[in-house]
Parts: structure tokens; sequence; C-alpha cells
């Protein structure tokens, strides 16, 4: 019986490598790439995030790493953790981060109600957190037994979204933010430096033999921490790179993924990475019989993969498809801060991405039970609202000539709001893009600054602060170099109000009604500009 056992086994590796063989190249894969009709079209994508950093209300996206240090230097985001770590679970020493994680629930995880009210506010699709940098897994993992199914909330975090978004018939996708953990864990190696427990090492240090007797019996800190720094070699840092693939590869085809998203800058471990995008494309292609995925990374001149923007917005009209990623605050549910972020300004977010040829990625930070904080839910219905009035200028738009007009209504400084990174990591690796976002605190638009985005033949014009009036637009002049043709009509997408317009060669002038659908930024409907 054995001796069968292990003759399958055999005969199912033999499959398995003859079946890997069989995939395409990289090469091969981009011969035939097309990004997805189903991604361009979106323009607006929803991202939940949750994990065990959901937990504590206060110290920040980072709360996992800063827990474990007094002095956060210049990352002040997470000024506040380790003193409420210390006061809310106990010392560094004695309650590490896996008191954080037998902590995390979930109880109230609703993925079927959350995926239908992402869906009702206008996502086109769905993607859902797989793991941080603590390295901690939301998913049934074969190669890391720190993760979801097996402890916290043992909840596969990442099936259950799948299933739901499945349900809603929209396409789901997951990020991975994992391949710098080992670095980003080295706080827990150290020990207090002044108090009653100075000296005493952090939980990074504890060995499998620590556990006896704790939750977590059985289970061995190195695999969750990485190896003491000492202890680490080239054949050491080899395997988790190669376990780091082995994770994401099954992440991808177990829950048979329609977008990756990937954190840091260029493939996560070079080859690795690339070699887990490999598996995503192959993966589809098997599936659909085209290539019908999405990869998404910080980088450049990969004719397969999306661009990421984090917390910012391209300057230009871009010839290719990318995204910009928002939060309202932290990445991970926190009560730190005033809120970065509000309806409005996500709105005039949303315009001035699309009109670039962007999509939206609007992360929804989970609350540690699974629920949406009320505040954030308001300005959710909001934007949802907004979205739903002006879906006919955003789902499927493209971008016109230029993407706005009177630009620079307002003093423009170069917003650089830097939070859940290192601050001087992103001004050495990341493009002025990154982290360049308004927020709303930024000083307002002028009334007739506006953004433009079409859909056939039709222009949609996107006034930003709208301010009861007439503005006038250049670049929709007679005799603009922007070449536009003679308008016929000008409607307010939700409102059936006649809108009166005059155009001439210098501008086009129109008003701007009193009564509008929403307080926030009003959409017009252009025809005839589009020849």
């Amino acid at each position: 019986m054995k001796r069968t056992i292990y003759l399958l086994a055999c005969i199912f590796c033999l499959l398995q490598a003859s079946a890997q063989n069989n995939d395409l190249s990289w090469e091969e894969l981009q011969k035939q790439y097309q990004f997805p009709q189903w991604y361009t079209d979106a323009r607006f994508g929803i991202w939940a995030t949750i994990g065990p950093q959901s937990v504590p209300l206060l110290g920040g996206g980072w709360y996992a790493r800063h827990m474990f240090m007094q002095d956060v230097g210049s990352q002040q985001f997470g000024k506040n953790a380790y003193e409420y770590h210390r006061k809310t679970f106990g010392p560094q020493s004695q309650k590490g981060y896996t008191e954080v994680i037998h902590q995390w629930k979930a109880e109230r995880l609703d993925t079927d109600e959350l995926v239908r009210y992402f869906k009702s506010i206008g996502a086109r699709y769905i993607v859902v957190h797989a793991n941080h940098h603590d390295h901690f897994d939301n998913f049934a993992s074969t190669y890391h037994p720190w993760n979801s199914v097996n402890m916290g909330p043992h909840k596969d975090i990442v099936g259950l979204f799948e299933k739901s978004t499945r349900k809603y018939k929209l396409p789901f996708g997951v990020s991975s933010h994992d391949d710098r953990f080992l670095g980003w864990w080295l706080p827990a190696f150290g020990a207090d430096t002044s108090g009653v427990y100075k000296g005493i090492p952090y939980e990074g240090r504890m060995t499998k033999d620590d556990g006896k007797g704790k939750w977590w019996d059985g289970y061995d800190p190195a695999q969750l921490y990485g190896l003491p720094p000492e202890k680490r070699t080239p054949e050491y840092e080899a395997e988790v790179k190669k376990n780091y693939m082995l994770r994401q590869q099954e992440l991808v085809t177990k829950y048979n993924v329609d977008l990756l998203w990937v954190d840091g800058y260029g493939f996560p471990y070079g080859n690795y990475g690339k070699e887990v995008f490999r598996t995503l494309f192959n993966n589809s292609l098997k599936r659909n019989g085209k290539i019908d995925a999405v990869g998404i990374a910080k980088v450049d001149k990969e004719p397969m993969l999306v661009k990421d923007i984090e917390a910012g917005v391209a300057e230009e009209i871009l010839p290719y498809p990318w995204d910009g990623i928002f939060t309202f605050t932290h990445w991970f549910y926190k009560e730190d801060n005033p809120l970065m972020h509000n309806a409005r300004s996500i709105i005039e977010l949303t315009s001035d991405v699309i009109s670039k040829n962007g999509n939206m990625l609007l992360n929804v930070e989970l609350k540690g039970d699974g629920t949406i904080a009320p505040d954030h839910k308001e300005i959710l219905n909001d934007v949802g609202k907004w979205i739903n009035i002006n879906n006919k200028a955003i789902y499927a738009s493209k971008p016109w000539v230029i993407y706005g007009d009177n630009l620079n209504s307002c003093k423009r400084e170069i917003e650089r709001n830097i939070v859940n990174a290192d601050k001087d990591n992103v001004m050495k690796e990341a493009q002025k893009e990154n982290f360049n976002a308004r927020t709303a605190n930024s000083a307002p638009y002028g009334h007739d600054e506006v953004r433009f985005t079409t859909h056939g033949k039709n222009l949609y014009i996107f006034v930003l602060n709208p301010a009861t009036g007439s503005i006038d637009l250049p670049s929709l002049g007679l005799t603009s170099q922007e070449h536009p043709g003679k308008i016929r009509s000008v409607k307010m997408l939700g409102s059936h109000e006649k809108i009166h317009f005059r155009q001439d060669n210098e501008r086009l002038t129109f008003d701007i009604p009193d009564k509008r659908p929403t307080p926030y930024a009003v959409v017009f409907e252009v025809q005839g500009a589009i020849q």
C-alpha cells in the first residue's frame, strides 16, 4: 500500500512538472497579451484591507513593525504603536505580535454583504488583502503555517471574498506585500532600551520551544519573523524567496484570481516575483482560452503590467493603463488621525485619475471585526451616489486629447503625503507621482477647473468645484488647437434642467445651475465636440 501511494505521488509530481513545462514563457505570453477590457472599462474598483493589524485602534498602518520601536524616527505615522501595545496587550517582550494575531477574530465579517454593497456603490472589481509586510497569509496556505485559517479568525479570508465576488459576477483580485518582511521585521529582534523590561529580547528571538503552553504551541516564530539577522545565510534567503514564490503561485491558482497587485518597486524578489506573474497569466490562459488577468506593480516599461501609483496621480494622460490607489488615512483601520480623505476629495481624485487613462482603486479599511466604520460608510455612500449618477462618463471612458482645462486654478504646491511608507525610501525609489495626491485639506479648485473623458462620440466635462454661474472653457472654442466640432447640446448628468451654452471661436461658455444632483463635482455631457 505504501509503495502504491509513493508511486502515485511520484506520478503526480511528474505530471505537475510536465504541466509547468508546457506553460508559456514570459516572452510568449507577451506576444499575445492585451489588457483585458473588463479592467480598462472598469475605472473604479474597491480594495478591502483586513488583517491582524486591523485589531489595534492606534499605531498606524505599520503597527506590527512599530509596536517594537520605542522611537520610530521619521516614520511618525507609527508613533502611537509602542505605547498602545504595551498598555493594551502587554510588554513586547512577553506579548508580541502573536497576541495581536490571536485576538483577531473577524467575527462580523460578511463577505456577501460587503461585496453586494461595494457593487452597489459602483465597484467593477474587488481586490482583497492576501498578505502584508507582517508575513501573515489571509488564505489557506500550504507553504506557510502562519495564516488566517490556522489561527486568529480561523477563516479563509481570501476564499470567502473570492466566493462572494464570483456570486456577484465581478472580477476578483488580491494584493501581496510580503517580499520585504525580513527587513521590515528587524525591530522585532530588539529589546527595550529603557524601563522595567530593558534588555529583555522581543518576540522575534523566541523559538518554537518558547510556545509550549501558549496558544501558538507547535508553531515556530522564525517562520513568522524570519531567522534572527545574524543567522541568515545566502542559502536561507534563497529559501525565503522560493517560499514566497510558492505561496503566491498557490494564491493565484487556488483562487483563480483575475488581478494580482504587488507592493514595492519592480518585481518582488526579482525573477521570483516575475515567475508569480507568469503563473497568473498562464493560469488565466488555461481557464479562459485567453489571458484575461491583470498584473499591477510599481514598474515602468513592462507592457504586460499596469503601472501602480500609490496615493498619487499621473501628471499627464498616459498611453497605457495605470491605477491610483487611495485610502482614507492608514491602509489598515486606525483612529490615530483625522481622515485624510472625504467624499469630495475622493470624487475629485477619481475625476482626475480617469481623465488621464487610469483606474481608481479605493481602499476600504475594514475594522478588525470585519465591518466598515460608520464615518467611512458615509463617505462611501456619497461616492457611490456620485458614481451611479455619472456612470456614463466613467465606465468604459477614454481620455480626450487633453485631460483638463483652466488648469492650476489654485496655487498648486507638490503635496507629498507619505503615510504608511518609509519616506526616505519613497524619495529615493518612487517616481514623483507617488504620494502626490491632493487631500481633504488641499486648497479648493477654482470654480472653472475641469477634467474631460469621452465615451463614443460624447465628451464629458467634470467641473471639479462647481458654483452657480457660468464658466468658459478655451479648449472648446472653435479655433482651439484641440479642434473640437460644433457643439449641439450640453446636458447635466442626473438632471433634466436645461443648460444654456454658447460656443464661439475662443471658448465654450455654459451655465452651472444652482440646483445640482450632488454637492460634489458635476458632470456635463456634450454632443458635437467629438467629430
